[in-house]
């Protein structure tokens, strides 16, 4: 099984309270998630346990500059971010390099599986 790991607590506690429905990955993942494609949503230190929070649909991928993102889709990554250049700054410090508007992301679109 597939997984969207997020190792931030911040985004943990997002993810628990539904309020993150979507996920901006650095560069092109369009090879790796696929809209329909069933992901366990997984938190926790990189290298270390993680834990699930719930299964999910990738309902939608897209493939585009980060300045091509709309602010509903910056939000719905993160409800703290309103905009790109703050995105950029945001994944600057996930991926631990400088992002620029002009780099190639990733939105990835999920919903939860509900039992």
């Amino acid at each position: 099984m597939y997984a969207l790991n997020f190792y931030s607590p911040i985004v943990a506690d997002q993810l628990r309270s539904r309020r993150k429905t979507a996920t901006i990955r650095l560069g092109d993942k369009s090879g790796k998630y696929k809209k329909g494609m069933v992901v366990q949503v997984l938190v926790g230190r990189r290298y270390g346990p993680r834990a699930k929070i719930f299964d999910a649909v990738i309902d939608k991928v897209e493939v585009k500059p980060l300045a091509d993102c709309s602010p509903r889709e910056l939000e719905k990554d993160n409800p703290e971010i309103k905009r790109t250049d703050d995105m950029a700054t945001f994944l600057g410090q996930l991926y631990n390099r400088d992002v620029i508007e002009e780099d190639t992301v990733t939105v990835i679109h999920f919903s939860e599986i509900q039992s």
